[in-house]
């Protein structure tokens, strides 16, 4: 700026000390300095962004390719079947009955007098349950009596008419056709005083059944009368079971029946005796296959000495079966598809295999496995639908069982020299 110019705004111009460049030279100077400082750290603050921009943009695809890489991952659980071992357990429903359970009815018509037992009582053999007034009965014995009486005071008769005419024949005082006759006459007097007496005796039986009797030990179930009820021989008056012995009987299906023997001990449970087992054993089979079921009947005996069982409850019967010599695989490693059953089996570098099986019994959790797998194989549990043949897959690490259950049971270490491949 010049000196007319400072003049006109009235400014002093500072005049720089001797030696020196002027001042306005000097600040131009610096300012050119300050300028390249500051377009140094700002290309140096640029330089530090853009290479934290591509560190974090590398860091990122890096992390995003990992994680890619992972989630294309298909990590599947495996087990191990086995073979042999103690052997399955059929479990089949069934209904506690008595050993011997009969309804009571009257063989007399007649009015119920009175009952003595209830249900809940336990009678003997003989005990009286109940007494029927019949007075039809009462007088129908009476009428065959008295012709009992007729019969045989005409028999009487008859064989004195008899005695006498066998002495006028000796005198030829008849002719034997006359005599014959006479003889045919004690014949049938005979006969006939059979019959009144038979018909006595029947009556007799009949008046009997007036009195209901227990035909053998047991509890009274069920009654179905009261007093003044009109009987007849029709109707049940009581239910008597035998309960010191019950028995079971279950329905065996085909596959397990030849199995099941005469002698085979079983465990039978009731849901509410959770904490008991009650050991009975199969005393009878039908011995044949019901073709509409495709069962076998079997009887099983219980014994009941406590009475904790009653007649009429819901059981499970189990029953055991001899082990097997075929291959036992976790049900949940079966699938169904077009093909039919199959399992998918891990190879050598995580490669799965799908094989066609065949399958046997069926356990519950676990079935037999007929087909080209062994105890070695490492068999995919619960796989998924898509799983494919050849498809590579990582096998999950099996969790650490907690040291309160004990460890859990280890897969086969590997199979025998001669049967690896």
């Amino acid at each position: 700026m010049t000196e007319q110019r400072h003049a006109a705004l009235a400014l002093h111009p500072v005049t720089a000390a001797p030696g020196e460049p002027p001042l306005d030279l000097l600040s131009r100077r610096q300012v050119m300095r300050r300028t390249q400082i500051a377009g140094l750290v700002l290309l140096v603050l640029l330089a530090v962004g853009g290479g934290r921009t591509l560190f974090s943009r590398a860091a990122n695809a890096t992390a995003l390719q990992a994680t890619a890489a992972e989630q294309s991952r298909l990590y599947v659980k495996t087990g191990h079947g086995k073979r042999g071992g103690a052997g399955a357990t059929l479990s089949l429903p069934g209904t506690l009955q008595g050993q011997v359970q009969a309804p009571i009815a009257a063989r007399s018509s007649g009015y119920l007098r009175r009952w003595t037992q209830d249900i809940g009582s336990r009678v003997a053999r003989g005990e009286l349950l109940a007494e029927i007034d019949s007075p039809e009965i009462d007088q129908q014995l009476s009428q065959g009596v008295a012709a009992r009486e007729q019969a045989a005071a005409s028999l009487e008769l008859a064989r004195s008419t008899l005695q006498r005419w066998e002495g006028l024949r000796k005198k030829d005082v008849v002719s034997q056709q006359e005599l014959e006759e006479k003889r045919s006459g004690v014949a049938q007097g005979q006969a006939n005083l059979a019959a009144a007496e038979a018909n006595v005796q029947r009556l007799r039986q009949l008046a009997g059944f007036k009195r209901v009797v227990a035909p053998f030990a047991g509890v009274i179930t069920r009654r179905n009368v009261d007093v003044g009820d009109l009987i007849d021989p029709s109707r049940v008056l009581f239910t008597l079971a035998q309960t010191d012995t019950l028995r079971v009987i279950v329905n065996v299906p085909q596959s397990a029946a030849q199995q099941v023997k005469p002698g085979l001990a079983v465990t039978v449970t009731q849901a509410e005796w959770r904490d008991q087992r009650f050991t009975g054993q199969v005393v009878r089979t039908s011995g044949s296959i019901d073709p509409a079921t495709r069962t076998l009947q079997a009887e099983v005996a219980l014994p009941n000495r406590e009475g904790k069982l009653l007649p009429g409850a819901y059981v499970q019967v189990a029953l055991p079966l001899p082990s097997s010599a075929a291959l036992i695989v976790p049900t949940n490693a079966l699938m169904f598809r077009a093909e039919g059953s199959l399992v998918a089996v891990v190879g050598e570098g995580g490669k799965v295999a799908l094989r066609k099986i065949g399958v046997g019994r069926n356990f519950g959790d676990t079935f037999e496995a007929l087909g080209a797998i062994t105890e070695w194989d490492r068999l995919v549990l619960n796989p998924s639908d898509g799983l494919a043949d050849g498809q590579v897959v990582e096998v999950a690490p099996e969790a650490a069982a907690p040291a309160a259950s004990g460890a859990a049971p280890s897969a086969p270490s590997g199979p025998p020299a001669a049967a690896r491949p």
